[in-house]
């Protein structure tokens, strides 16, 4: 997987973050390559390792789509923020947002890092969107995964200049 937006461990640009300009974020574009033979579908998971340095804690989830068609060649920017989209491809609720919750780490904490993971699987995932967690996906995937990939981007917010 890649993306036109950035580079692995490079970072993500202000648009696809809370910071962007517009005040409307959108999902970065990604590009799926590679595709295991008999792929019937993906699952994309998007989270942050960084805001939970010990072990034991669930990273921060950002993004969790599944049942994205095994004949798509990636995603655009720009994927609608609804549970379940013509092509068959659902996304989690998380928290209030539904689908892409974009990068925000606080303001001057240094950059954080943003994985993306790609699994490529041999069937469709029977999970109701509104409803879906990371251990559901995880769970409904088991058994199901031909290649899985990676990308990483990260992004940081500038400290807000101090007044005196």
């Amino acid at each position: 997987m890649k993306s036109t937006a950035f580079n692995e461990a490079t970072p993500i640009p202000r648009r696809y973050s809370c910071s962007a300009e517009n005040g409307m974020p959108v999902t970065p574009p990604l590009q799926f390559t590679n595709v295991p033979q008999g792929t019937a579908s993906f699952a994309l998971i998007l989270d942050n390792l960084d805001n939970h340095p010990m072990g034991g804690i669930d990273p921060e989830l950002f993004w969790l789509a599944f049942n994205i068609p095994g004949n798509s060649m990636g995603l655009a920017s720009g994927v609608a923020a609804q549970a379940e989209l013509s092509n068959g491809m659902r996304q989690a609720t998380l928290g209030r947002t539904v689908g892409y919750r974009p990068p925000c780490p606080p303001p001057g904490t240094g950059p954080l890092h943003y994985t993306f993971f790609l699994y490529a699987l041999d069937r469709m995932l029977d999970v109701p969107a509104a409803a879906a967690t990371r251990a559901d996906i995880m769970k409904a995937m088991d058994g199901h995964i031909l290649g899985s990939t990676i990308l990483v981007g990260y992004f940081e917010r500038e400290a807000a200049p101090k007044t005196n």
